[in-house]
């Protein structure tokens, strides 16, 4: 309740935006593979940004 009107911090939006690119590329596969591999692809360029951001911390 008290968390409520917090703001996201750049590091959560952008593991929520991983989390989805996921899922589509999840959700891809079974019909367009390389849809999928260029969802996979996003998700890792996502990855790298929380780790740069977590390595300044």
């Amino acid at each position: 309740m008290f968390g409520l009107f917090k703001k996201k911090s750049e590091i959560e939006k952008l593991e929520i935006k991983y989390r989805k690119l996921l899922e589509d590329s999840h959700r891809l596969s079974t019909s367009n593979r390389s849809l999928s591999d260029d969802k996979a692809f996003e998700a890792n360029e996502v990855l790298k940004q929380i780790d740069e951001l977590k390595a300044k911390k």
